[in-house]
């Protein structure tokens, strides 16, 4: 039987890990202090905790001195406080937050984690991208081995989705094919599921064939998504049916996600109604458009990147960790 998490035992198996957990915080505070970024901290407790259409939230209630209750949601990530910050004027910023998502849990999943989130007022996809390897290679190791994998950081790769389903999902022309699940199955080989579409199939040949060989030998950079996974991203000036948008894999661990921002608040109603309309359909009503952080848009967001990165992971690649739980001072008991 395995000891509870509270047992001396637990805590000096998880010390080891623990320690080198807390070499890399200071470590990253520096880099960040070092490159005049400012650290903020945002409410954890919201109103809307963001549009994604597969991510559950936590809920909770607000009670105010006259009595009436308001609904909250614990935040699945920073990325809407820290967008209204920019627009405030607050300069470059990053933040280790605490978010939540609930449903989550395994070796690489919490449902409470720590996200090193930040944003450069300025910066396009190439500076985001330079400005992550430089952290890469300042606060790990130079090899980093994880889960049985060794990833050296000397160089990286960088490779656009349709390269990589191309390479490694045997399907050449994605953009081209568009999002027809039928023509994409074709490609690739597959029958369609039942009740399978475009962005299911798509999610499929990604997670089944093309991560398996990402981020292994070296960093890989995923560039340049479909406009329909877009999410907060804006679309390439120069490719409208690709948004500038990159995921970031070490030792096949995906370790961060990253956009140049969309700024476009007309635009950014539209994709938010798309989503509410599929969350809905998924999970039912939750939550009210997040009409202050359109507000916050229209008055006029910088242009900038932002990437959120997974620290809890990012201190299992410098401590040589299996599992989340071991980076954690007290993971819940699934995951100690």
């Amino acid at each position: 039987m395995a000891l509870p998490v509270w047992h001396p035992e637990s805590l000096a198996a998880r010390l080891p890990f623990l320690a080198r957990r807390g070499d890399l915080t200071r470590a990253v505070r520096g880099f960040f202090h070092d490159r005049r970024y400012t650290e903020v901290e945002t409410p954890y407790a919201v109103a809307a905790p963001g549009e994604e259409v597969h991510l559950r939230a936590f809920a909770t209630t607000r009670e105010h001195p006259d009595g009436t209750r308001e609904p909250l949601w614990l935040n699945t990530s920073p990325e809407f406080a820290m967008k209204r910050l920019l627009v405030a004027g607050a300069g470059p910023i990053f933040q280790f937050a605490r978010v939540w998502r609930n449903g989550e849990a395994d070796a690489l999943h919490a449902p409470e984690f720590t996200m090193l989130e930040w944003y450069r007022p300025g910066a396009g996809m190439d500076a985001l991208i330079e400005e992550t390897t430089a952290l890469l290679r300042d606060v790990l190791p130079p090899v980093v081995c994880c889960r049985g994998i060794a990833t050296d950081l000397s160089r990286i790769e960088r490779l656009t989705v349709a390269e990589a389903f191309a390479c490694h999902a045997g399907v050449p022309g994605l953009l081209e094919i568009g999002e027809d699940a039928a023509a994409l199955a074709a490609a690739a080989g597959v029958r369609l599921r039942d009740g399978e579409d475009w962005e299911d199939l798509f999610f499929r040949l990604l997670l089944e064939r093309v991560e398996p060989h990402l981020g292994r030998r070296h960093p890989t950079f995923l560039t340049y998504w479909p406009a329909a996974q877009a999410a907060l991203a804006r679309r390439a000036p120069d490719d409208p049916r690709v948004a500038e948008r990159f995921e970031l894999f070490i030792c096949g661990i995906e370790l961060a996600n990253a956009f140049v921002e969309l700024t476009d608040p007309s635009e950014q109603r539209l994709r938010f109604q798309a989503d509410r309309l599929r969350r809905e359909g998924i999970s039912g009503p939750d939550w009210a458009l997040d009409e202050d952080f359109l507000a916050a848009m229209e008055h006029g967001m910088p242009p900038a990147a932002g990437i959120a990165v997974g620290f809890d992971r990012l201190a299992m690649l410098a401590s040589g960790a299996d599992r989340v739980g071991q980076v954690l001072w007290l993971p819940p008991a699934d995951l100690g």
